[in-house]
């Protein structure tokens, strides 16, 4: 009569007859089938009685040939009734139920219920945000298919609740990039040097390497020129002490190219730096450097005459706390939400070859960390998303002092 819709919604249920005095609540005559008279997205009208989890879990598994049924621990005393609605029919195998602690990362959720709600009030902009702790979301991010089965097979498995830290995830994919990315020269923050005494027009080729760590990567071609762009933060007016990069009077190398030296630098009417001024050691080129000088600092840049402008998005943790377990009484997860989470720069440079790249290609930025061309990328509006950072030296040395 359920089955046929002789009943409405509520006014009946099928429940399984075991024991209304047993200890274990989910054994107190569960609820099997219950009425719900909405079309299934498969079978239609058809049916208007639907199972309840407890009661198809076993037999699905059983039905699919599943072994091993793995679910978190709130599962574990629901085992006694996967195991008697198993033992009370014919099936076709013997699944088993295993009960383990579910993951947790640092710096994020991992409940569906609260990844929805940052999807529904538009905290990330979807599902595969690369923010979230999705597979869509670290596939768009730039994670590789082994890396995060390589994650999981080091943390393993566990009956015990604990946070993994996020930084291991980061250094499971850091490793794994550093062997398979070719190296390319990109500048977020853009500062334009003039190298004063290199012939105006001139534009050189010079031979960088893809990956050093693997040699069957080859070369590729890179241009210089008069003017370049570097970092705005590898250049310091007045430079604190272990401070390697470009300031007034002292030269760096530019890399897989020349020894410049800092001669003045020009400020618009705010004070802020706008241009710099170097000259260059024609007798330093990489590779056949006959300056026989050493220098402590080396930056990366673009020319200017073929610098292709990019977006490009840095993404840090979705929070700012480190253990969402720990939020104070009468806060909710939103209040912790890190409004750095996304930086968006509209202006960055990077070498023309890897304007071309196909969506999900990965590479290195020097200097900067590990990027990933987004699914919306094309030649024509380059955009990028950063997968992780490099280790930062100097921000370590800035942190002790």
């Amino acid at each position: 009569k359920m089955k046929n819709g002789e009943f409405e919604e509520g006014e009946c249920v099928l429940r399984a007859k075991i024991d209304m005095a047993h200890p274990n609540l989910n054994m107190r005559d569960p609820v099997m089938y219950r009425i719900l008279k909405k079309p299934h997205y498969h079978a239609g009208d058809n049916w208007c009685i639907y199972p309840l989890y407890d009661f198809a879990h076993g037999y699905e598994d059983a039905i699919e040939g599943i072994t091993h049924s793995i679910c978190t621990l709130e599962f574990e005393n629901h085992r006694p009734l996967y195991d008697w609605f198993l033992d009370n029919v014919s099936i076709p195998s013997r699944p088993h139920q295993y009960e383990f602690a579910r993951l947790n990362l640092s710096y994020t959720v991992m409940s569906k219920r609260f990844l929805l709600e940052l999807v529904s009030q538009g905290f990330v902009s979807g599902w595969d945000d690369p923010r979230m702790p999705t597979i869509s979301g670290l596939r768009r991010r730039g994670y590789t298919p082994s890396s995060i089965r390589r994650f999981c097979d080091e943390i393993g498995v566990s009956r015990v609740e604990s946070i993994v830290d996020i930084e291991f995830l980061h250094h499971v994919i850091r490793e794994e990039l550093n062997q398979t990315t070719s190296r390319v020269m990109a500048v977020l923050r853009p500062l334009k040097v003039v190298i004063d005494n290199y012939p105006e027009g001139k534009i050189e080729e010079l031979v960088a390497e893809n990956n050093p760590e693997d040699p069957n990567y080859g070369t590729r071609i890179i241009h210089f020129s008069r003017n370049i762009f570097i970092e705005q933060e590898d250049f310091m007016e007045n430079p604190p002490k272990k401070f390697f990069r470009l300031a007034p009077g002292r030269e760096v190398r530019l890399k897989h190219a020349y020894i410049i030296t800092c001669q003045e630098l020009v400020k618009d009417s705010s004070g802020n730096i706008i241009e710099v001024h170097c000259t260059y050691d024609p007798n330093s080129r990489s590779g056949s450097d006959l300056s026989g000088r050493k220098v402590k600092g080396t930056l990366h840049w673009v020319a200017e005459e073929v610098a292709i402008r990019a977006t490009v998005r840095l993404y840090d943790h979705l929070f700012t706390l480190k253990n969402l377990s720990e939020m104070e009484e009468g806060k909710t997860y939103s209040d912790y939400l890190n409004p750095d989470s996304l930086i968006t720069l509209d202006h960055c440079l990077v070498e023309p070859s890897i304007a071309q790249a196909k969506p999900f290609d990965r590479f290195q930025f020097l200097r900067q960390g590990y990027f990933c061309a987004d699914i919306d990328h094309t030649p024509e509006k380059p955009l990028f998303n950063r997968i992780v950072s490099l280790k930062d030296t100097w921000a370590k040395i800035q942190k002790r002092e």
